[in-house]
């Protein structure tokens, strides 16, 4: 059990490295948000997921409501409930639901990735050392953020909270280029909530409405217009479209 908890260990060094400096653009964001530095740690602590924490800072920010924010997260984040039951198929029977609970709890994208392409079989000692250190770094990150946000002129600091938006980009854009219909519907989310903000008849609806529904048109419609079949390649292993 300690060889495995060592192991996950040593496998989530890089995947904490990058969210320590991702996550120093959140707590940039969740000072200018009107958080407190422990509010926002207390944020990365309890919510390990970049758009999450984007979408609900949006939210706080603008005054919406806690219904909005909850149906924020839960739209973007849903994604995660259907990879962790992915990957509580690779966890042996003797792992206990309290225990599978706590792996979902932190099971972020990277994570799955890297549980899901171990050779091994997967135990709670490798996926507790898996997610250790991302969970520290994501919320070490957010702290020094903040807390740099106090500290650095006001010039340096609106020039890192952009970084965050630099990162969406630079996670959208390589795959848009090669999958036509993300990029599609990524293109299609930017129209929705340029015509919710600039026409006036959309005025009335808050911030954190209009992320919850340019992302579940931008979404049906993405659904409806590139479905995905069950079939798979010669190899067997990937699903193919429509």
């Amino acid at each position: 059990m300690k060889n495995d908890f060592t192991e996950g260990l040593r496998d989530g060094i890089p995947i904490a490295l990058g969210y320590l400096s991702v996550s120093f653009s959140i707590g940039i964001m969740a000072l200018s948000s009107g958080l407190s530095v422990f509010q926002g740690a207390f944020m990365s602590l309890t919510n390990v997921t970049s758009a999450g924490q984007f979408a609900g800072l949006a939210v706080i920010a603008s005054g919406g409501t806690i219904p909005e924010l909850v149906l924020t997260q839960l739209i973007i984040n849903l994604r995660y409930a259907l990879m962790s039951l992915s990957l509580s198929q690779k966890l042996p029977e003797k792992v206990t639901l309290l225990q599978r609970m706590a792996i979902a709890f932190a099971n972020t994208d990277e994570i799955f990735a890297v549980a899901m392409n171990h050779q091994k079989s997967l135990t709670f000692s490798y996926m507790l050392g898996l997610q250790s250190l991302p969970v520290i770094g994501w919320t070490g990150g957010t702290v020094l953020g903040a807390v740099a946000g106090q500290i650095l002129p006001d010039a340096v600091s609106s020039a890192l909270n952009v970084a965050l938006y630099g990162m969406f980009i630079a996670i959208v854009v390589p795959t848009a280029v090669k999958i036509r219909p993300v990029l599609i519907v990524a293109v299609l989310a930017a129209l929705f909530s340029c015509m919710i903000y600039y026409m006036p008849m959309f005025s009335g609806i808050s911030t954190g409405m209009s992320i919850i529904v340019c992302t579940i048109l931008a979404s049906a419609v993405g659904a409806a217009v590139f479905p995905v079949s069950q079939e798979t390649d010669e190899d067997g292993t990937k699903n193919k479209e429509k």
